[in-house]
């Protein structure tokens, strides 16, 4: 609730019931709302939500639970709220929807949110798609190449594209950009499958977000709150963590220097956020405290929401002025050590034992430090927070679309654009090295049949030749066999005519002496 210059909101436990609230100037000192499970924390987020809405700050934040969505809707009446509202002193308290924009990653129950494959970048796509090193430092040469070639990696099938490319070239790209190995190269493509079935496809592709569809206010002046629906997503935490991060990057990169705004330009609520540092490799870590450090000079308030102070590194946590610290419980001694560190890191208050009160408070109670005028921390105050003036609980399916249909985002975003880029440009050269590829194989299919024509010809014309040959060596053969057959038959003609000559030449001489006699026994002379 925003009331007399500031964010109110709650209400100390002592007999001054002075009204806590946060200075709009310093509201972009970032700031934690930490507790343990069922203590609170989701009220006292939709009370400062609403209290930015109603400063004319725009919000985002994370809907985990399925939640707060219903900011879109009024509260409604009941006994408990009579007696809060009379509790609380609130005059002209009334049940008030709130202007939402509900968006989603996955594309279930909200506008899609994507961005691309190039504006995410190779250092969190890596973190995104838990690479080691080496192939991180692979994936980053990925992005250089396209971007050498002027070719915009927009969604996965871009980037797998782009690593098909880089393969069929390794020997090429490896002397230019350095080594690139088949394996990181497959470890790369295996990472983006699993992704696929988190169902990041989905969040990279085009119409990307324009941070600046976040700034907006109603006719009435009061700040869009836009809820990021991730009842499903949360399921993968490290896409989750991985948006998060890209959101806090993007803002940091588009928005001009602000110095020290009299109000934040917007303000985000990061939930679940130990996930944003889990597993985070160093350089990722320190560029995440980088950006938490120095994001607020251009307007922009962070509010980590999570369990425990601890989950946050102590370099991040040390920038964090405005704190809600609502129970913890310390049944180990490990949560012991927590609420010990929890409570030194308050402004003590002579009043009370901070860590005494910490472990007995009940819920929507709260310890709570804000920054004063000179950007100091207040004394840590035992306060009870304020009642939300939206719906508790979650909203309809009829209701969710009412609300898509209202904000005035759906034309924009909800169809997707595929323009050209990387993939279709890699398709055309892939199916022009076909193409070219198909012909040299028919020019060479042409030359193997023209050779095996030829060698063909030659072998019939060998063929030819040796049956010639064949036919004259038969000819010789049968010509000789004649030849000898004469000569044998005119060796046997002239055996013939030799022993006729003989058998005359006897049978003339045995004629000489025979005595011939005539008709009547006469010799005949």
């Amino acid at each position: 609730m925003y009331k007399d210059g500031g964010l109110w909101i709650g209400m100390t436990k002592n007999e001054a019931k002075d009204h806590i609230c946060i200075i709009p100037r310093m509201a972009n000192r970032h700031g934690l709302i930490a507790g343990a499970t069922g203590t609170g924390k989701t009220v006292t987020l939709k009370v400062l939500a609403e209290s930015f809405s109603d400063l004319g700050v725009p919000v985002f934040l994370a809907d985990v639970k399925g939640d707060l969505a219903s900011m879109c809707c009024p509260g409604t009446d009941s006994e408990d709220m009579q007696k809060r509202i009379v509790k609380f002193g609130l005059d002209g308290f009334t049940y008030t929807a709130y202007p939402t924009c509900i968006w989603d990653v996955l594309q279930e129950g909200g506008h899609p949110l994507r961005t691309t494959i190039s504006d995410m970048g190779p250092m969190l796509l890596a973190s995104l798609l838990e690479l080691n090193d080496t192939q991180s430092d692979i994936l980053s040469i990925i992005f250089r190449i396209a971007d050498d070639n002027q070719m915009l990696l927009l969604d996965l099938k871009d980037l797998r594209h782009m690593l098909e490319f880089v393969g069929r070239n390794l020997q090429e790209y490896t002397l230019t950009y350095g080594n690139i190995t088949k394996q990181s190269l497959g470890a790369i493509s295996r990472s983006l499958v699993a992704l696929e079935q988190q169902g990041g496809d989905k969040f990279f592709g085009e119409p990307a977000l324009d941070i600046r569809d976040w700034m907006r206010t109603d006719n009435i002046g009061r700040g869009f709150i836009n809820v990021l629906h991730c009842a499903r997503l949360i399921n993968s935490p490290k896409l989750y963590a991985t948006f998060m991060l890209w959101m806090m990057s993007e803002l940091f990169e588009e928005l001009p220097e602000l110095g020290d705004p009299d109000k934040p330009k917007i303000v985000f609520f990061f939930d679940e956020a130990h996930l944003l540092f889990d597993n985070a490799s160093k350089p990722l870590l320190q560029k995440i405290e980088q950006v938490v450090k120095l994001i607020r000079s251009k307007g922009v308030g962070i509010y980590f929401v999570t369990q425990s102070p601890k989950d946050l590194p102590d370099e991040v946590l040390s920038q964090l002025g405005n704190r809600v610290q609502h129970a913890l419980r310390a049944y180990t001694p490990s949560d012991q050590k927590a609420v010990r560190a929890a409570c030194q890191s308050f402004r003590s208050n002579p009043a009370f034992s901070t860590e005494e009160v910490i472990t007995q408070l009940g819920v929507g109670e709260a310890l709570i430090s804000f920054l004063d005028e000179e950007g100091r921390p207040s004394m840590v105050e035992e306060c009870k927070v304020l009642p939300p003036q939206s719906r508790m609980g979650s909203i309809t399916d009829m209701e969710r679309q009412a609300c898509l249909l209202s904000d005035g985002m759906g034309s924009k975003y909800d169809t997707p654009v595929d323009r050209e880029s990387a993939y279709e440009i890699l398709q055309r050269r892939f199916d022009e090295e076909a193409e070219q590829a198909r012909l040299e194989e028919e020019e060479k299919q042409r030359a193997k049949e023209e050779a095996e024509r030829q060698k063909a010809e030659e072998k019939a014309r060998r063929e030819e030749e040796k049956l010639r040959k064949e036919m004259e060596r038969e000819a010789k053969e049968r010509q000789k066999q004649l030849e000898k057959e004469e000569r044998e038959r005119q060796k046997k003609y002239a055996s013939v005519e030799k022993g006729l000559n003989t058998m005359m030449n006897t049978f003339g001489r045995e004629a000489g002496k025979a005595i011939f006699r005539g008709l009547f026994g006469n010799r005949r002379r």
